[in-house]
């Protein structure tokens, strides 16, 4: 068992039992979330060749600044 799992198992179990009912809903949530996202996404790999293109003309795909708050 990896240290996550092992340290969720521990805090199940010292959580108070009036807790249980909420902490039960939001990992269910969290769980049905991620079931419903399939992978790979739709747009993955929707473009031909193999990304070195992209990659190696990368200064021409980005501006400068870009993904910068301004």
């Amino acid at each position: 068992m990896s240290g996550e799992r092992e340290e969720l198992a521990r805090l199940v179990a010292e959580l108070p039992d009036e807790q249980v009912p909420r902490a039960l809903a939001e990992m269910r949530e969290c769980l049905r979330a991620s079931r419903n996202r399939p992978w790979p996404p739709a747009w993955f790999g929707s473009t031909g060749g193999d990304g070195t293109a992209v990659g190696a003309n990368s200064e021409e795909h980005l501006a400068e600044g870009f993904g910068q708050f301004k």
